[in-house]
């Protein structure tokens, strides 16, 4: 079984010619940066701010928002020279399988299908909470059975999830559409917030900025961080350590630079477009991030932050009740294109393992009015609506993380391989300093995941190993390669 055989970059760009299985091409640089920007500002800023900074690091939460965003960075310039030389629907797993071969590909696929599903889920369980507060404070209040903090079905959730699916069945162009019209509506509440809450800052609550390392529950057991259980150190929270493991945490909230490459084959000239859609973004996203923490840790101190709603909270604490319903509305903004562009970057990975025949081809047919592949978006919006409104998924999402970083490392190693395997390929984007800088990567993005907990490195493992026996038992055997080589005379005597 020749479980490493790589498909050719011209192959994967041949593949996407095919009338049957042909995205349309309607992106822009632009469309592609406000994806970016749409899909990375969300959770991370209107929720794990608080809730990191009162558990893990203290003030210095905006240190471990920048560090999250270096090792984004590092990765990003990876993802561009290859999403400019490769531009391919599917992202990692497409960059993989011309690099790595077809199990790692799968593998990766696999842990992107993860990823994206968990995170969807999540980010519209957020957004219910959000939504629910907001019906409340104008004096409309929601059944406790579905809505809340454990409703038996989250119905906000599950519809907002299956809106999104329609409008991602109807078409990219209209999703970057409406896309846009949110992004505007949470770029500008965000800056409300830098701006009106410099106002309210207490130089008393930045000290100290890293609060002295200690033991907490949050740290104990399985969830330790696995780099202390490893060197015997005893597990705790703030201080340096807390601060990077904070950084591990917060890294969810940078998800979703990676999802424009998933883009690429629906761009117009995506050798341009996507390097500046993918650093684009997340150089934006980056700034905003560490404003906004350092605004909130300065505004109320960070042992008394709301772990749910910490922007609002904040300026409630303060007096301005009028911020804290503009922020709930960009809060619901933010995480409605959040869910959105997750779903589309499930979309466009499932769409490519299915076009290499990993899993059914027939889901990969595209829509022939609306140009999208419209049977595989609607089974990943029943998916995520289903997550979203039946299970609790607090414990999983961690999972997130470790599946983005172990996507990176991936990702930093290709195009090391692809250098060296093909010099001659035009690459329309170069990462600078190679090897070196995407060695940086792979150390950085492990040194993240080492800092996650050891019960989410257990369960990323379960769902690795049912990753493997499903490629072994179903998509080697109906691999597109496979079935071409079956289909190669054999030699004569």
């Amino acid at each position: 079984m020749d479980i490493f055989r790589t498909k050719s970059v011209e192959q994967s760009i041949r593949d996407t010619e095919a009338p049957e299985h042909q995205l349309r091409k309607r992106l822009t640089a632009v469309d592609l940066t406000v994806f970016g920007i749409g899909v990375i500002i969300g959770t991370g800023i209107f929720v794990l701010t608080g809730e990191v900074a009162k558990e893990m690091a203290g003030p210095a939460v905006a240190v471990s928002f920048a560090v999250a965003g270096i090792v984004c960075a590092l990765a990003a310039l990876c993802y561009a020279e290859f999403a400019s030389t490769i531009p391919v629907a599917g992202s990692a797993y497409t960059f993989s399988f011309a690099t790595l071969g077809e199990f790692p590909a799968w593998i990766i696929g696999w842990d992107l299908l993860l990823e994206l599903a968990l995170a969807a889920a999540v980010v519209a369980v957020g957004w219910s909470g959000y939504f629910s507060s907001l019906l409340t404070s104008i004096g409309v209040h929601l059944p406790a059975s579905i809505a809340g903090d454990d409703p038996v079905v989250d119905v906000p959730a599950v519809a907002i999830v299956l809106i999104l699916t329609a409008v991602l069945i109807a078409g990219i162009k209209l999703s970057s559409r409406v896309n846009l019209v949110i992004v505007i509506i949470k770029i500008s509440v965000v800056l409300l917030v830098i701006v009106a809450g410099l106002f309210f800052i207490t130089a008393a609550n930045y000290t100290p900025f890293i609060p002295e390392a200690q033991s907490t529950p949050t740290v104990e057991g399985v969830q330790a961080p696995l780099i202390q259980v490893l060197f015997g150190i005893t597990p705790v929270a703030f201080g340096v350590m807390g601060v990077f493991s904070a950084a591990a945490i917060v890294f969810f909230a940078f998800i979703g630079f990676d999802i424009v490459a998933t883009a690429a084959e629906e761009t117009v000239e995506p050798q341009r477009a996507l390097p500046r859609g993918i650093l684009g973004s997340l150089a934006i996203c980056t700034f905003l991030y560490v404003a906004v923490s350092l605004v909130v840790v300065g505004m109320q101190r960070y042992s008394e932050l709301s772990s749910s709603a910490p922007l609002a909270d904040a300026f409630t604490a303060v007096g301005q009740d009028w911020a804290a319903v503009l922020i709930s509305i960009g809060a619901i903004a933010g995480l409605t294109t959040v869910v959105m562009i997750l779903m589309l970057g499930q979309t466009r990975v499932l769409f490519a393992m299915c076009r290499d025949g990993l899993l059914p081809r027939r889901l990969a047919k595209v829509h022939p009015r609306t140009g999208t592949p419209a049977v595989l978006t609607a089974i990943v919006g029943v998916v995520a609506a289903v997550l979203a409104g039946f299970i609790s998924l607090s414990a999983l999402a961690e999972l997130v993380n470790i599946g983005t970083l172990f996507a990176f490392v991936v990702v930093s190693v290709g195009v090391i391989i692809l250098r060296r395997t093909r010099p001659d390929l035009k690459r329309a984007f170069r990462t600078p300093l190679v090897p070196l800088l995407p060695i940086l990567s792979v150390l950085a993005c492990l040194y993240l995941m080492l800092n996650l907990p050891v019960e989410t490195w257990l369960r990323f493992l379960v769902w690795m190993v049912i990753g493997a026996l499903l490629y072994f038992t179903y998509g080697y055997h109906h691999s597109r390669m496979t079935r071409a080589a079956q289909e190669q005379p054999g030699p004569t005597s």
